[in-house]
């Protein structure tokens, strides 16, 4: 009788550990920032609008409108012509949809593709609704590729700067990697 007492309290011990929420020091998140530069003005913008309902020019919050963007991430929230920055890391690829009548808030549909620094070859899926007037907006992290295979995660987004046609834009990621997955 001894072994299934035994076998029994191992299971529960098993069940208890897996049950067992992880703390902030073991869940494995990776944290780091880049700087999102939305350059929609001026002769080389990165932002473009490719489609838009026939209310959109009536419309306060710009619903119906879709931009394409081909960003620049970098490490430093420099503004000013900071989209040729030497500090580049990658670059946000993707769309956003200006999707609330009452608000400004977007559908953001984006990947970041990194080219240079210690994620360079990998990139991070990111969708989510973007509030862009709030001081801090909650995306999530839905996959990625290289180092960030099977990501998952969030990011914060908080705005720097809006201002000569161009929008800087913090982003504090929160992912946990492939490695961690």
């Amino acid at each position: 009788m001894a072994g299934p007492k035994a076998a029994l309290l191992l299971l529960l011990c098993a069940a208890a550990v897996l049950l067992t929420p992880a703390t902030a020091a073991d869940d494995g998140l990776t944290k780091f920032k880049v700087y999102w530069h939305d350059v929609f003005g001026g002769k080389s913008p990165t932002a473009i609008r490719i489609a838009q309902a026939a209310s959109t020019n009536s419309s306060s919050t710009f619903f119906g409108a879709v931009v394409a963007i081909d960003d620049p991430l970098t490490t430093t929230s420099a503004v000013a012509g900071s989209a040729k920055s030497k500090d580049e890391v990658g670059r946000a690829q993707g769309t956003y949809t200006f999707a609330d009548q009452r608000t400004i808030g977007c559908l953001m549909n984006m990947n970041f593709v990194f080219t240079a620094g210690d994620y360079k070859g990998s990139g991070l899926t990111i969708y989510g609704r973007n509030e862009v007037l709030t001081a801090v907006r909650e995306m999530s992290i839905v996959g990625g590729t290289g180092q960030f295979r099977m990501a998952r995660g969030y990011v914060e987004a908080r705005t720097i700067s809006n201002d000569n046609g161009e929008s800087v834009v913090e982003y504090t990621v929160f992912v946990k990697p492939a490695a961690a997955a």
